[in-house]
């Protein structure tokens, strides 16, 4: 007889290679759903259950899912894991897995604190599962409501989580500190300076008046840039190039912008999620002239998405962005002492 399969890593399987298609949330989440419900229940009981035919019976667990379920315990791949992973995609070209094979960690990534799909451990877990180093957990600001942004004393509180869990890991990885900052109007952060001081790294990004006069936003920018507790500027321009919310880049100067980061030490962040791609290739190319590091993120609110990164290796590899200038090819030694 064939051995099972372990039908919790074929559903988490199933789910990373849809949120990495980008496919719809509600798919995604079935997959999850039922993995989480598996989660901790023996083998055997799994098959007695799919025996019987009570397993569909449980909250969480459909028709599709329990299918796939009766087939990992079949020993056999799933019919719905063989067909995702018949289509993966084409592989990059070299020069692009040079540098995609040199990244160590992502330095901007969301869990269900914000508004990602998926608690920190299921995050931290597929990070792990690409092989990173270390995963930046950068979950919103208080003041953007919509995304259900971290007030300080919850940022000190997944602080804690946090530490918690690098405690128990045991292959060296690192979780890091950190947040997605809302620039403010007048350039100011969206939280406590002591407590960004204390994270491991802040990305800063603008989420509000995207459409603020070039002059203004330049401004704006600027403050947050010349802030010491800044270490990366995250999706610059802001557009939108795909989907429902498609949205024009903000304007602002960008050589003022990018000459300010490379003083500074500020990463410019090459976004790697396919509705953003920021920023526009023109401007990435200015920002490799103006001396600037970079990060290359994907701002992943699923853990399928943490592996999105092939998207903005592709268009810094175009640009001539230098792979000892990108710090998440850095140990995290190295990251950590930027600040």
């Amino acid at each position: 007889m064939t051995d099972p399969r372990d039908p919790v890593d074929d559903l988490r399987r199933i789910a990373f290679l849809l949120e990495r298609a980008h496919e719809s949330t509600y798919r995604v989440r079935a997959f999850r759903t039922a993995a989480a419900v598996l989660r901790g229940k023996k083998a055997d009981e799994i098959a007695a259950l799919t025996r019987s035919g009570e397993l569909v019976r449980l909250r969480g667990v459909g028709e599709v899912t329990a299918r796939c379920v009766a087939e990992s315990i079949a020993g056999e791949p799933p019919v719905y894991l063989r067909r995702l992973e018949a289509t993966e995609g084409t592989p990059l070209d070299e020069a692009a897995s040079e540098l995609r094979a040199a990244l160590r960690g992502d330095c901007h990534s969301h869990t269900d604190a914000s508004d990602g799909g998926s608690p920190l451990r299921e995050m931290v877990d597929t990070a792990r599962e690409l092989g990173h180093e270390y995963l930046v957990i950068t979950d919103h600001s208080p003041r953007l409501t919509v995304a259900n942004g971290l007030s300080a004393e919850r940022l000190r509180a997944q602080v804690e989580q946090i530490a918690e869990l690098n405690a128990e890991l045991a292959d060296g990885f690192r979780v890091l500190t950190g947040i997605e900052v809302d620039i403010l109007d007048d350039g100011a952060l969206d939280q406590d300076e002591d407590l960004l001081a204390a994270l491991d790294v802040v990305v800063a990004s603008v989420h509000s008046k995207l459409r603020m006069p070039a002059g203004d936003m330049t401004e704006r920018m600027l403050a947050a840039i010349a802030n010491p507790n800044v270490d990366v500027l995250g999706h610059c321009t802001g557009r939108m190039v795909t989907g429902k919310r498609k949205r024009p880049e903000s304007e602002f100067d960008a050589n003022a912008v990018f000459e300010a980061c490379a003083e500074y030490g500020v990463a410019v962040e090459v976004n790697s999620r396919p509705e953003r791609l920021d920023p526009p290739k023109r401007l990435l190319r200015l920002a490799v002239e103006a001396g600037c590091e970079f990060t290359i993120d994907t701002d992943a609110h699923a853990p399928g998405q943490l592996d999105w990164l092939d998207y903005g290796v592709s268009r810094a590899v175009a640009c001539g962005v230098p792979a000892d200038r990108v710090i998440n090819t850095w140990p995290v030694e190295r990251v950590l002492g930027r600040r």
